[in-house]
């Protein structure tokens, strides 16, 4: 019996290992619900409280996720990328912006999902150079600044995570704030210009929006972009 003990204990080292992705998930959502409303984030109560969010990135650390489980993999690193914005700005708070951090997207490392990486990382090559055809990612990863879609109050979900995407770049593309039109002048966020690439794939910008519109842009519409808004979306 005692030869079968190393096997069993390194099945049940796998096994946990295993459970973490869902864990995390779990404890992601409940902090998110406990902290962000209607599309805000309480930095200050935060702040004052920071252990549950260490104790969700010290985890996020130590977990695994692999492409060949796609579902996992984005979910995880959506997530992940939302804690580690929140966890920036807190770490900074207050202050009016994330670029008032020095470095905060492109510089700073994280160390997390066994990769030392920074927020562009996460959101370029783990995400967008993984997942080229998948432009709703830009609706999901909230940059902290209110011209990025709001943050919701849940995580996002394995087993849910095409309905949450497909639900937020639907929320997106039909508000008159995000997507302003005057006729066949369209005002749009520079995320299209950033990203221009992306949305290409699909058409174009005015193709992609019209896939999510209620009311179809003109088909010649002219489009524009407007400033991002890099202020911070925190709670009023």
């Amino acid at each position: 019996m005692k030869n079968f003990l190393p096997l069993l204990f390194i099945g049940f080292l796998t096994l946990v290992h295993a459970q973490q992705p869902d864990s995390y998930f779990v404890r992601t959502n409940a902090f998110l619900k406990e902290n962000v409303e209607k599309g805000r984030v309480d930095y200050s109560s935060i702040k004052a409280n920071p252990a549950t969010l260490k104790e969700l990135l010290s985890q996020a650390k130590e977990i695994g996720v692999s492409k060949s489980d796609a579902k996992i993999y984005q979910a995880f690193w959506i997530n992940t990328y939302n804690l580690l914005v929140i966890d920036g700005i807190v770490e900074n708070y207050p202050l009016k912006s994330p670029l008032d951090v020095p470095g905060f997207f492109d510089t700073k490392k994280h160390d997390v999902g066994g990769e030392k990486i920074t927020l562009n990382d996460i959101e370029n090559k783990l995400l967008r150079a993984n997942f080229p055809k998948e432009a709703r990612f830009h609706f999901v990863l909230v940059c902290a600044g209110l011209g990025c879609p709001p943050i919701i109050a849940s995580a996002y979900m394995p087993e849910m995570l095409d309905t949450q995407l497909e639900q937020q770049t639907v929320k997106a593309l039909n508000d008159s704030d995000f997507i302003r039109v005057d006729n066949n002048k369209v005002s749009v966020s520079q995320i299209f210009e950033w990203y221009k690439s992306d949305f290409e794939q699909h058409g174009g910008i005015v193709d992609f929006i019209n896939m999510y519109r209620k009311s179809k842009l003109p088909e010649k519409s002219k489009i524009s972009y407007y400033p991002y808004d890099w202020t911070l979306n925190e709670v009023e």
